[in-house]
């Protein structure tokens, strides 16, 4: 799993996949990562704008299911 924040750029990402995938806009700023037509990851946009003064829990109109990696 890789979780990457860009300060100046206000982005959070989350992502489980490796593989060439795309990025759908799921609404409100929130885009999510596709390979091959599995949700791999998130990104956040406007991610410290939206917990400022609050703790940095946002509600995502998604469900994720995490699997073991192989190894």
């Amino acid at each position: 799993m890789k979780i990457w924040f860009d300060e100046e750029g206000d982005l959070l990402e989350i992502g489980f996949g490796k593989k060439k995938g795309y990025f759908r806009d799921i609404g409100n700023d929130i885009w999510e990562r596709v390979e091959e037509g599995v949700v791999k990851g998130i990104i956040i946009l406007n991610f410290k704008k939206r917990t400022r003064g609050k703790k940095a829990e946002i509600e995502l109109p998604l469900k994720i299911t995490l699997e073991p990696a192989e190894a």
